[in-house]
């Protein structure tokens, strides 16, 4: 998935305005494959929420502690959650494939053999000669482990839709939005964006964390 554009992006800017404009970008690429990526069914979203959750775990990596409010920190390891949750189930999206590919490979192989046992001018294929083939034990096991895979990976979805409700329920995108706005000051203290606890920039109104419970 190609990463969205950072505009506005001013190399004569400070680290922490610049990053502000990529964590506002990469969470509204995050948020974009909702609802689709709230369907089971929706491989291709689900994978490309994943990456969109690691651009935006790298940019926290080296901003959250030394630029923004104290959130980001915590949104972070939310992030990282996420990122690594999805992972989990993109991995058992290419595994459960080649398992089943393999599978079929067995199962024709021993079609042949099975056909090359019966009599050349038989009328008909006696079951026997399907029993006992070379590799019946192997693609029986790959179906106990296909099985495997689709219940781990509807386990896995169930536990990502758990974790996105609750980020949702947490406010996580407008108090992130909030905490990339804020300041930290050299002697370490946090200065939001403006007295009453809001800020606009683009255009954009920014909510504060008490705003966006």
């Amino acid at each position: 998935m190609k990463a969205r554009k950072v505009k506005g992006l001013d190399p004569e800017g400070t680290l922490a305005d610049n990053a502000e404009r990529i964590v506002r970008v990469r969470l509204d690429e995050l948020q974009s494959f909702i609802p689709r990526a709230l369907d089971p069914d929706e491989v291709t979203a689900l994978h490309d929420m994943r990456i969109a959750a690691k651009r935006l775990r790298y940019v926290l990596e080296v901003t959250a502690e030394p630029c923004f409010g104290p959130y980001a920190e915590t949104a972070l390891k939310r992030t990282k959650e996420l990122q690594d949750l999805l992972g989990e189930i993109h991995d058992c999206d290419v595994q459960l494939p080649r398992i089943m590919g393999r599978m079929e490979e067995l199962r024709a192989a021993d079609a042949r053999t099975a056909r090359m046992r019966a009599p050349a001018k038989a009328d008909d294929l006696d079951p026997k000669y399907a029993t006992r083939t070379s590799s019946a034990r192997a693609w029986r096991g790959l179906e106990t482990m296909a099985i495997y895979l689709k219940a781990r990976r509807g386990l896995l979805f169930e536990r990502f839709l758990e974790l996105w409700t609750r980020l949702e329920r947490d406010g996580f995108r407008a108090r992130l939005t909030f905490a990339a706005s804020e300041r930290v000051g050299g002697d370490g203290a946090v200065t939001p964006p403006s007295q009453d606890g809001n800020a606009t920039r683009d255009g954009a109104a920014i909510a504060s964390p008490a705003q966006s419970r």
